[in-house]
């Protein structure tokens, strides 16, 4: 009998039980080779057999099928339909089996969509993927960052914050959660949610790291922009836990234009920061970061009103457009509109006369509503401290991590009883 045909009837036979799968699972691993050498004869065998029931099988057959780089759009297109039908019907149990070829499947079906110019075809099938492949909500796959890139490219940013709400616990490879976090924050800019683009940014940068990588500078360079963007200023100083190899280089690598944006942007005055853009326009565009920093520019304006809002209680629009330096009373009532809606301030138009009046928060904090979101806040940090601890417990009881501990405090520590003999009273 045909090699081929023999692993197909074991494959039909040996897929009812758990046992039987197991027994699969050892003869597809040692047959792993002889596939991926007999990829051109594979793709009829792919319609032999069920990918809902076969699915162990189905996937090491896909896995060789596909493993040849293809670079043509014609073979792309036989790839994708397979790739996705497959993702759809697959037993979780089983390809839970076979994790890594499970994510080399699914990378190359990103990578086809991508050759055909058509990554909107990829999102669906790969948030199925990563969702079965996940053994809970708070666990990271590889899956996610591809996921994210493909939403990026497709612009389907709100499909990308779908995942970008859960609460990750569990990571994998510290590459995928650099990545997560900075395609998440991009997805977040995107959305305009400038905070939460802020806290994902934050954590590729303080993200514990044993050497540089670009992955971590580009979200450096970011999230300066944004922290610009949304809080009117940046700090050079980074956190305590950041890792001393962030410390000393990310300043270096970051200095022109990103740092000197931000003091440009302390002074305060528009027509600085506009003729600092300019002069590095060209830089920031080849960085893919020229329109966040338009929005910076426009930000300060932003910034501008809120300050007035701290002085007066009424004013002009034609008052606040020659303070912020904007060029017409409309373009001022324009911004206006735009931070009532946004919620950054709190004020009424009079048309007639065109008179702003700005107000007070009209939050009281007592309503339904908000009691609702403080208890849940509430509850969501009182789960993660019980988490925290969990954790904490975990790593003090690992032998890895006392034994480690122990030698290092051999080189500093003394115990009560091990005072040096020039101390004794």
């Amino acid at each position: 009998m045909d090699p081929l045909e023999a692993i197909v009837a074991q494959i039909q036979g040996l897929s009812s039980s758990s046992s039987d799968i197991a027994r699969l699972h050892t003869i597809l691993k040692q047959s792993d080779d002889s596939l991926r050498s007999d990829s051109n004869r594979l793709s009829p065998i792919l319609s032999l057999i069920d990918p809902s029931i076969h699915s162990l099988g189905f996937l090491y057959i896909l896995d060789a099928f596909t493993a040849p780089s293809s670079s043509n759009q014609p073979q792309a297109e036989e790839v994708v339909p397979i790739i996705t039908r497959f993702i759809s019907a697959c037993s979780v149990e089983q390809i839970r089996l076979a994790p890594e070829k499970f994510v080399s499947v699914c990378k190359r079906l990103k990578d086809q969509v991508m050759l055909l110019e058509a990554p909107l075809r990829g999102v669906a099938p790969l948030l199925t993927a990563l969702r079965k492949l996940q053994v809970s909500s708070e666990h990271l796959t590889p899956l996610h960052a591809e996921f994210l890139l493909l939403c990026l490219s497709a612009k389907c940013y709100k499909t990308g914050l779908s995942i970008l709400d859960d609460d990750v616990f569990e990571v994998d490879h510290p590459r995928d959660l650099y990545l997560y976090c900075y395609y998440g924050g991009m997805i977040c800019i995107g959305q305009k949610r400038f905070q939460k683009a802020l806290d994902l940014l934050h954590n590729v940068v303080t993200a514990p790291m044993t050497m540089m990588n670009a992955i971590i500078i580009e979200a450096y360079k970011k999230y300066i922009l944004v922290s610009l963007i949304r809080h009117g200023q940046f700090s050079t100083s980074l956190p305590k836990y950041c890792s001393q190899l962030a410390q000393r280089n990310l300043k270096v690598f970051c200095q022109s234009p990103y740092m000197e944006i931000a003091h440009a942007y302390s002074t305060g005055k528009v027509a600085d920061l506009e003729a600092f853009l300019n002069a590095h326009a060209d830089k920031f565009e080849s960085e893919n970061n020229l329109g966040l920093a338009k929005q910076v520019v426009s930000s300060m304006y932003k910034r501008n009103i809120q300050r007035l809002t701290q002085t007066y209680l009424t004013l002009s629009l034609e008052d606040i457009a020659n303070t912020v330096h904007l060029n017409s009373a409309k373009e001022a009532e324009m911004h206006v509109l735009q931070m009532i809606q946004d919620g950054d301030i709190y004020a009424t138009i009079n048309q007639k006369d065109g008179m702003v009046r700005f107000l007070e928060d009209p939050e009281q904090y007592k309503t339904c509503e908000m009691i609702e979101h403080i208890d849940s806040s509430i509850q969501r940090i009182m789960a993660l401290s019980r988490k925290l601890t969990k954790s904490d417990e975990q790593i003090a009881c690992d032998q890895l991590y006392l034994s480690k501990v122990g030698r290092e405090r051999q080189r500093y520590d003394f115990d009560d009883y091990d005072v040096p003999q020039k101390f004794n009273i």
